[in-house]
Formats: C-alpha cells, structure tokens, sequence
C-alpha cells in the first residue's frame, strides 16, 4: 500500500502528517509527505525517515516579512500553490492507493487523486474551518461580508464565493488541462462530505457542530523521545517551574514587544521565563538569570515541567500543553487561534487573552487565573483522559479505505 500526504502550513500542519505517516509505516505501508521545502520541516520528517517531496515556496519566506502577509499576496500565492500541486502531486502520487491533504486549502489536491482514480481524504486540524450554521466563518481575504449580516448559512455561502475568488479559476484551468469538467464550489469540492478532524474530541468537539459527517479520530501526535538540552536541563533544575512563552511560527503576526511584555508580567508573579525564540526572534529583555531562551524543543518533555504555557493558539501547541497537563494563557493572533483560545478558557485549564495587545497588568491578570492551584489540578486531570491513539486509529481508516474495492476519489 502507497499514501501520500500532502500539506502547506506552519510546522502545526507538517508535524501531525508525521506522526501519521509514523502509524502507516507501522502498518506496512509506503508513506511520501509534500509539504513546504523549510529546512526545519525536511529535518522533522528525516528524524523519523519520512521522504519529503518539496511544494511550493517556503512558508518562511511568506509569513517572516515585518508585516503580515496582504491580500495581494494571497491572491498571488493561491494561484501558485494550485499549480505546484497539479505539478508535483500529480507525480508524487503515480502508484499511490490514497491522497490524505490538509493545511492551507489544497486546492487541486482531491482533482489530483481524482484523474489518478485514488482515494482523496481532507483532513483538518479543528472544526472552526467547516461550515456551520452555529458559527460564521473566519476571515479570508476578498469580498468582506456586509457588517449586518447575520445569517450563518449567508455568511458561509460568501465564504465559499471568497475561495472561488482566490482558486477557482486556476482550479478551472488545471482541471481542463487534464480532462477534468469544472466546479462550482472549491472550497466545498476540496472538504468533500466527509472530512477527517484530527483533533482531540474533549478538547475541539465535532458533534452537532456543522451539516458535514466529520470523522473524527483525534489528534496525530508523533511521539518525541529526545532529551532536552543541557542548559534547559540545567535552568530547570536550579529553581521553581518557570513560565514558558512562545509564539511559534508566527513571525509578524506575533504581539509587538512581546518578550518584554511577557518577561515584566511572569516576573511581577514571582516566576521565571523560558522564552521560545520561535519565528518571531523573541530575546531576553536583560542579562539576568531568571530568564532562558531556547530554540526548537521537545515540548512533550518541556511542558509537564513549567508552570504554565503563554502562546498563540495554534491547534499543536494548545493540544501539546493540554496533554502535559499545563495551564495554559493564549494570546490568539489569527485562523483558529480564537477558537482554541475560547475552549482553554470553557475547560477551566487556563485563560484566554483576546486582545491582541497585551499589557503588562493584563498579561498578568492573565497569569493569575492560569497559575492557581485549581486550574493546574484541572489541566492535569483533564491530561490524564487525552488518548493518545489518534493517529493509529487514522492509519488504519485510511488503509481500510484505500483498500476497499473501487474505492472513490473522495473522503
């Protein structure tokens, strides 16, 4: 059995293929991953012998500018992606018995897997992308909504005519290309009726939350044995459980200031900082000792051992600290980043900071609900009921599937 996994996102995106493609391996099957040619991204998947097949242009050199990607980049990039995957994944995927994509809406991906007559899966990471008529969409560039609109339904159908707008006609183009009749709705065309969630069902639950027959078989995590560096294990052992702040791949969408921000209010608290230097380069304010900066980590070994998790959201980094059993504050920036926010704070495992400029007193105010005693025994008990199976449990759905007879190209 062939699977290819495809994806074009933040390491959030890259990392669960990984450990999905870990539990498919297991199972005997040949695993490829395309995803974005970022160096911290091809060393991932070597750690656990992973073939990556490059796509598209580094997410770095998209999200690292002073200033958050436009709209005009947007529409640039999207037209560029569709084209790498009818490119790269038409070839990628010659032998294969299924096509699993997700991350940024990959388009061409299921058109691909369609004209090779393979089974297509879309897979997403939470359920705030789906359509719903309990909750309006999130933000995309094109055409905004009118502000009076309040209808979900409404609000979704504009969103669908937003991606049209951004894939469509290269969609369209690369369809016609290969024989394939046009669509009308990509984005629905990409969803399929039956999306895979790869998300915890505790912590992001799919039930009764949209029209869609989401199959969800909780969150991929690949498993991490490596130790901690030395000076981590050192700064961690000469005090009390510091506070960890990072802000992972965002780079301009990162809060300004937020290193000293952040350093001033876990300080006002008595605690130590272990900042994250991430792609927003967060550096110690001064030279004192109660401060450490550390690069990509183990966060399966760091976070059981800090006091509490400050961060943006992202679907992996929230899963992470939740399975360590750490208080978490999150500083939401952008996508699904609220969403998570919003449920850290429903749990009771920690706090949620929606302005997406924190002070010095409100960062702290938020510290102070993350850091009582009742919030870590709740973070912990919730800890102790997060399985940890959900990417066995996919491998072995997308190998039924891709086996079964006269399989469909189509989740």
């Amino acid at each position: 059995m062939r699977v290819l996994l495809t994806t074009w996102g933040s390491r959030g995106d890259v990392e669960p293929l990984a450990g999905l493609a870990v539990e498919l391996r297991a199972r005997g099957a040949q695993v490829r991953v395309c995803a974005p040619p970022d160096e911290e991204f091809a060393a991932l998947l070597a750690r656990v012998g992973v073939p990556l097949v490059p796509l598209g242009p580094t997410v770095r050199s998209v999200v690292a500018g002073t200033e958050p990607p436009t709209a005009k980049d947007a529409f640039r990039l999207a037209p560029e992606l569709v084209a790498a995957r009818f490119d790269i994944l038409t070839a990628a995927a010659e032998g294969c018995d299924a096509l699993l994509a997700t991350g940024l809406m990959p388009a061409g991906a299921r058109d691909v897997a369609e004209k090779l007559g393979i089974r297509y899966v879309y897979a997403c990471f939470h359920v705030f992308g789906i359509p719903s008529r309990h909750f309006p969409p999130g933000s995309r560039p094109g055409r905004e909504s009118p502000r009076d609109e309040t209808d979900n339904r409404v609000l979704w159908e504009q969103d669908a005519q937003r991606v049209n707008a951004l894939y469509g006609e290269a969609v369209a183009r690369h369809r016609a290309s290969i024989g394939l009749p046009p669509v009308d709705n990509v984005r629905d065309h990409v969803f399929t009726d039956r999306p895979w969630l790869a998300a915890d069902a505790t912590l992001c639950p799919s039930q009764g939350m949209t029209d869609l027959d989401v199959v969800q078989t909780g969150a991929w995590i690949l498993p991490d044995d490596r130790p901690l560096p030395e000076g981590l294990e050192a700064f961690l052992d000469a005090g009390e459980p510091p506070v960890y702040v990072g802000f992972g791949s965002m780079a301009a969408h990162a809060p300004k200031d937020i290193a000293r921000v952040a350093t001033e209010a876990v300080r006002a608290h008595g605690r130590r900082v272990l900042l994250a230097r991430g792609w927003a380069g967060l550096a110690p304010v001064d030279d004192a000792g109660d401060c450490f900066v550390v690069g990509e980590v183990n966060q399966q070994a760091l976070f059981p051992r800090v006091a509490a998790v400050v961060h943006h959201g992202g679907a992996g980094t929230t899963t992470a600290a939740a399975r360590a059993g750490a208080p978490q504050v999150v500083v939401p920036r952008i996508a699904d980043q609220p969403y998570w926010a919003g449920r850290v704070a429903e749990l009771g495992i920690g706090s949620a900071h929606h302005d997406p400029t924190p002070t010095r007193d409100s960062l702290y105010a938020a510290l102070t609900t993350a850091l009582t005693p009742g919030t870590r025994a709740r973070a912990r008990a919730l800890a102790a009921t997060l399985p940890a199976d959900g990417a066995a449990r996919a491998a072995e759905l997308l190998l039924d599937a891709a086996g079964g007879e006269g399989a469909p190209a189509s989740g």
